[in-house]
């Protein structure tokens, strides 16, 4: 199984963390089935941003990125060329370094 290395967050995993995942598993899936309660607001259906992540490693083992995904991203906070929304990112078989943004465009954390 691929392993997720997530760097440290000062929120989300101050420590930073390091989890395996089946593949087909989305990475926002993973984090939140292994205690990392990254931002969702959208209940993980292509329609924020709040679930924003950096992929430092392991971009290109990742599905491709649809029109949707690509369009919401242009107004996530932070965004650079290896950004994913992490519910649409899925896993293969290769390992995979994401990195948490500081901020989100949200104002309001939800509670999930």
């Amino acid at each position: 199984m691929p392993i997720i290395k997530i760097l440290p967050h000062a929120e989300y995993c101050p420590e930073g963390a390091q989890l395996q995942a089946a593949p087909g598993t989305s990475i926002c899936e993973a984090l939140l089935e292994n205690g990392i309660q990254i931002e969702h607001a959208c209940d993980m259906s292509c329609a924020c941003t709040t679930c924003h992540v950096i992929v430092r490693e392991g971009l290109s083992s990742l599905n491709a990125a649809e029109e949707a995904e690509e369009d919401l991203l242009d107004r996530a906070w932070g965004l650079e060329p290896n950004s994913r929304l992490s519910c649409q990112a899925y896993l293969a078989q290769q390992d995979v370094v994401v990195q948490i943004p500081k901020y989100s465009i949200n104002h309001a954390k939800e509670n999930h």
